[in-house]
C-alpha cells in the first residue's frame, strides 16, 4: 500500500495545549497600566500648558514684528481704536499703508480670547498682551499674563 495514503495518528500527550489569561493575570496588567498613566498623565497635560505659553509668546513676538513692518511704512503704530485690525486692512485715511502685513487674520491667543492691545501703551509705545488661560489681569503659571514688555 501506498505510505501516501496511510492515515497519520497524532499522539494525543505530545499535542501542545495552548490556553487563555487568567482574570487574575489582566487585573495585574490592568493595575500596572493604571499606575503608568497615573505617573505619566500628569506630566504630559502639565507640558501642554507650558506649550500654550510659549506659543502666545510667539504669537506676540509675530505681531510685534507686524507691528514694527507698519510702523515704517506709515511712521507711527496704530492706534488702540484701530487696533490690530490694522495689519490685514487698510484704516480710514491711511495713505502711507503697504500691509497686509499678516499672511492670515490675527489670531486669537491659545486660548481663544483676542490679544489685548494699546498704543500708546502704558509700558511702552505700545502694549501687546494675553490675559492667559483664565482670560482675567493677573494670574499665576497658566492663568498669567504674556506681555510684550
Amino acid at each position: 500500500m501506498n505510505a501516501r495514503f496511510l492515515p497519520i495518528y497524532h499522539d494525543l500527550s505530545t499535542r501542545r495545549t495552548t490556553r487563555g489569561f487568567t482574570l487574575l493575570e489582566l487585573l495585574v496588567v490592568l493595575v500596572i497600566l493604571g499606575l503608568l498613566v497615573g505617573y505619566v498623565a500628569p506630566r504630559f497635560f502639565g507640558q501642554v500648558g507650558k506649550s500654550e505659553v510659549k506659543v502666545a509668546a510667539a504669537q506676540i513676538r509675530a505681531l510685534e514684528d507686524a507691528l514694527d513692518q507698519y510702523r515704517l511704512d506709515v511712521g507711527r503704530y496704530p492706534t488702540t481704536e484701530q487696533g490690530l485690525a490694522a495689519l490685514n486692512a487698510q484704516p480710514t485715511g491711511e495713505a502711507r499703508w503697504q500691509g497686509p502685513y499678516l499672511k492670515k487674520a490675527v489670531p486669537n491667543d491659545p486660548w481663544g480670547n483676542p490679544y489685548q492691545y494699546r498704543s500708546p501703551g502704558e509700558h511702552g509705545e505700545l502694549d501687546l498682551y494675553s490675559l492667559g488661560k483664565d482670560g482675567q489681569p493677573g494670574g499665576t503659571a497658566e492663568a498669567a499674563d504674556i506681555v510684550n514688555w
